[in-house]
């Protein structure tokens, strides 16, 4: 795993390049919400009310995985890389998890946020300002890679989930967190969390670019991935809090392993 923390030059500079995965619309949208990162009363607080059941869920299934005891650092020694970090909301607990972290982004003032909030928190972490296809090209290869609501934001979904698998080591394991492409999920997800509620900022989500499982689930089997746990994500709001279900209508989690 590279110590390297500057900016990585774009994938489109050397010959043959890869299909960009980035969409600048959506990283101009969230370079502008950049300084609320950290805010759990701002425009990320759903992320913040969610992070539990992230964290949750990925310690779960890799101390599993990797056969671990539970534990304060339970992936102690492992490599692993999250693509999309933003402002190092799920990079940070990784770390302290035990986890050998690099957050991958292609907005340059995400990467500032999470580097300058890791160092006031002296937490050592690898940021990189570049994208999956940036890291593909460097030959990288992680234990763990997470890709958590951010494949709804890309530019290319198959080409973004052909460049997260390559990214994973044989025997390791990939996660995703998305929403899935159903009415219901227009109602709750966007109608209810950014117009009724006001939740999020107005047009952060696009349903057209919601995934169903299937179509997550079809190209990591073809790219020689075995599902290991496919759950639902849901909101509570007599008790404020998410929690894992069967329902995968709106939010759901997938966690697969690179045989």
């Amino acid at each position: 795993m590279s110590s390297h923390s500057a900016p990585i030059a774009s994938s489109g500079a050397s010959p043959g390049p890869a299909i960009t995965t980035v969409d600048s619309t959506e990283i101009a949208k969230f370079s502008a919400m950049a300084e609320a990162w950290w805010d759990p009363a701002g425009d990320f607080k759903p992320l913040h009310r969610l992070n539990p059941t992230r964290i949750g869920f990925i310690r779960d299934v890799a101390t599993r995985h990797f056969g671990r005891e539970a534990g304060d650092t339970p992936l102690d020694g492992l490599a692993l890389c999250e693509i999309g970090c933003g402002g190092g909301l799920l990079t940070e607990p990784m770390r302290r998890l035990g986890a050998e972290v690099t957050g991958v982004d292609p907005s340059a003032r995400n990467i500032g946020i999470a580097r300058a909030h890791a160092e006031k928190n002296a937490l050592k972490i690898t940021y990189l300002q570049c994208a999956a296809e940036d890291m593909v090209e460097r030959g990288e290869r992680f234990d763990i890679v997470l890709a958590m609501e951010v494949i709804e934001h890309v530019a290319n979904v198959d080409a973004f989930i052909a460049n997260c698998t390559q990214l994973v080591k044989p025997g390791g394991l990939m996660f995703f967190a998305t929403l899935n492409r159903t009415a219901k999920a227009f109602a709750l997800a966007i109608v209810g969390a950014e117009y009724v509620l006001r939740w999020l900022p107005r047009g952060t989500h696009d349903w057209r670019k919601f995934v169903k499982p299937s179509e997550l689930a079809r190209p990591l089997r073809q790219s020689g991935f075995a599902i290991e746990q496919l759950t639902g994500v849901a909101y509570n709001p007599l008790s404020d809090a998410w929690s894992l279900t069967r329902d995968l209508d709106v939010n759901y989690m997938l966690a697969a392993k690179r045989l």
